[in-house]
């Protein structure tokens, strides 16, 4: 007797909609549905979420940014976010559908807060509290200053365009694949791998493919610096380092398809991260991961994410296993857009020892 067929996995709760050809594929890859009538305050993502390869779970940006626009969706329009502080507990299938509960913490005249959970199988794999601010509540007079943006960086050439290249750092499978909803235009990293590694920085331009729509308004751009946020973030600790990230050793690269060997150069040259040949003696990496995640909002109406934002990070602590970033995102007229925290997991790869032969 011929065994039952077995049932597709359930990527989502509700049978995915065709892309909105309104909408920039960001908003289409971040798109919620309510379950109003299962509970108040309770959604689920719409569509399939990516799954980066060789990665433990979903891209962790896709949940960040779904937390955030369910959380969104319960505050009064004239409130925007400000403080965002989320944890990864567990990492997310991408074979499952997930459930966002927004809890209403707290109401005020100027502030109000929001709890959300990322449930799958009923386990929580993502938890964030988040702060809302009414606008216009800070007085009529302020007190203001902001970290400056280099004057010596540049926006892409208006006919540029991202090589292709599959990276479990990106946001997407491929920069010109129809799932790919940003792209990138990396700089080099300052300083040289000599100097002490809490003064160089990673850089790069950043924008969500396409146009956000009218209809999205400013909680579409909010989402999408969100979901931004968390590429090549944690990874600031092994560049800095530079740790070798390749899953082949340097000395064997000769013996790989030449056509391997080749997108790993054109990869590490798009990257910045100097000649293939400076990672010689350098430490392979083992294990990276994110742990938890900060956005602050400083400008957030005028986020505009469909349009270039400069982005430069930097780690000032790596040790015990751990490591921790400071990221700033700005508007390209120098405007700090927002200022992100990140710690994760950096783990180098352990060196097998040789077994002991016996003497006899």
């Amino acid at each position: 007797m011929s065994p039952p067929p077995q049932t597709p996995p359930m990527k989502t709760l509700v049978r995915q909609p065709p892309q909105n050809a309104a909408q920039a594929p960001i908003e289409n890859a971040l798109e919620l549905t309510e379950l109003g009538v299962i509970a108040p305050d309770l959604f689920t993502n719409t569509r399939e979420l990516w799954l980066p390869p060789g990665a433990r779970g979903i891209f962790g940006g896709a949940v960040i940014a779904q937390t955030l626009a369910a959380a969104q969706r319960t505050v009064p329009s004239n409130y925007v976010v400000h403080s965002f502080h989320c944890f990864f507990v567990l990492p997310g299938d991408s074979n499952t559908p997930i459930l966002y509960h927004v809890e209403r913490v707290r109401e005020g005249r100027s502030f109000c807060t929001r709890t959300v959970q990322a449930r799958q199988r009923g386990k929580c794999i993502f938890t964030v509290t988040c702060s809302f601010v009414r606008e216009g509540s800070g007085g009529e007079q302020t007190v203001e200053h902001q970290y400056t943006m280099p004057p010596d960086v540049s926006p892409p050439p208006e006919d540029y365009e991202q090589p292709t290249f599959i990276d479990s750092q990106r946001g997407g499978p491929g920069s010109a694949g129809e799932k790919s909803p940003f792209e990138s235009f990396m700089l080099p990293m300052t300083g040289s791998k000599d100097d002490a590694k809490h003064t160089r920085k990673a850089r790069h331009w950043v924008r969500a493919r396409g146009k956000i729509s009218e209809e999205g308004g400013h909680q579409a751009h909010l989402n999408a610096l969100a979901y931004i946020s968390d590429s090549y973030f944690i990874g600031t600790i092994s560049r800095v380092h530079k740790l070798w990230r390749f899953p082949v050793k340097l000395e064997d690269l000769d013996k790989i398809p030449k056509q391997t060997r080749d997108h790993f150069k054109r990869l590490n040259d798009w990257e910045g991260n100097g000649k293939l040949e400076e990672f010689r003696d350098q430490p392979q990496l083992g294990m990276m991961v994110s742990l938890d995640h900060t956005i602050y909002f400083h400008n957030p109406k005028k986020v505009r994410a469909d349009d270039w934002m400069y982005v430069e990070m930097e780690a000032p602590w790596a040790g015990d296993g751990r490591g921790l970033v400071i990221q700033r995102v700005f508007h390209r007229d120098g405007t700090l857009l927002a200022s992100c925290f990140q710690e994760g997991v950096v783990r180098l790869k352990t060196q097998k020892k040789e077994e002991s032969k016996p003497k006899l």
